[in-house]
């Protein structure tokens, strides 16, 4: 049997790199770097970056903010081993003291998640691009990408963003990046757990739908939810705007007003 393929690539203008599968998984996007751009450079404390993948939101945000430590926590073996090694790339040796990973399906039961270090309470800060195309849709072949982008059934996304804040402790914060259609569910997921919601829909091009929003929530807040300017990346020829290419170097601060 021959070894799954991978790629070795920089991110942030050369501030990491991560060991990235190729033809199988699901490879980095912008959508990990506008996640991680939202979260304030000052934040500090203990992070935790749910269903990391190969931990390009985890690595991005460890990157951004030097006072958070990060935990990459992440349910797929094989994807998580490409992370444990990204740790230890020389290159990345200025962050593998705050980078730590963690095998764990963080839907399973609360005792399986505090086996792997995740306690209830036990963050700051809680990031998570999940699994948020709806299910019924057109699946990729691949079963790993598939079980990445896509929910498995009604109520996932709820469940997700549920658990993720049970994760905070009280006054933490919740930055998630997901699909516009996925809304319902997210507010539901916050509903008696999380308030003083942000909402940024992000929009590729000027006049088109948003096709993501950033979501930011505190932890047993009552502050009522704020939807915010839109993002937009590109205007109506496709070209893009100065902010997308930040993104991209690690120097944009997209900033949704919660500390």
């Amino acid at each position: 049997m021959s070894c799954p393929e991978e790629t070795r690539d920089r991110f942030l203008g050369g501030r990491f790199e991560l060991i990235q599968p190729k033809g199988w998984g699901l490879r980095a996007g912008l959508d990990a770097l506008l996640l991680a751009a939202s979260v304030p450079s000052h934040a500090k404390g203990r992070a935790v970056d749910l269903g990391a993948g190969s931990g390009a939101a985890g690595f991005a945000l460890a990157t951004r903010c030097e006072g958070l430590d990060v935990v990459l926590a992440e349910r797929d073996a094989q994807t998580l081993a490409l992370a444990r090694r990204s740790i230890l790339l020389p290159e990345n040796a200025p962050l593998a003291s705050r980078l730590d990973a963690v095998e764990v399906d963080i839907l399973a039961s609360r005792p399986a998640r505090e086996a792997a270090g995740l306690s209830d309470g036990g963050f700051d800060l809680a990031i998570t691009n999940p699994p948020f195309h709806p299910p019924g849709g057109r699946l990729s072949p691949d079963v790993k990408r598939a079980a990445a982008t896509a929910a498995p059934e009604r109520g996932f996304l709820q469940r997700w963003v549920a658990v993720s804040a049970a994760l905070l402790r009280p006054g933490g914060i919740l930055a998630l990046i997901a699909r516009p259609d996925g809304l319902a569910e997210i507010l539901a997921g916050a509903e008696n757990r999380l308030g003083d919601l942000r909402i940024l829909a992000v929009h590729t091009k000027e006049g088109e739908p948003a096709i993501r929003i950033l979501v930011h929530a505190r932890r047993a807040s009552r502050a009522p939810l704020r939807l915010l300017p839109p993002l937009v990346l590109r205007d109506a020829t496709g070209a893009p705007y100065l902010l997308e290419r930040m993104v991209g170097e690690g120097t944009a601060a997209i900033d949704l007003g919660l500390a």
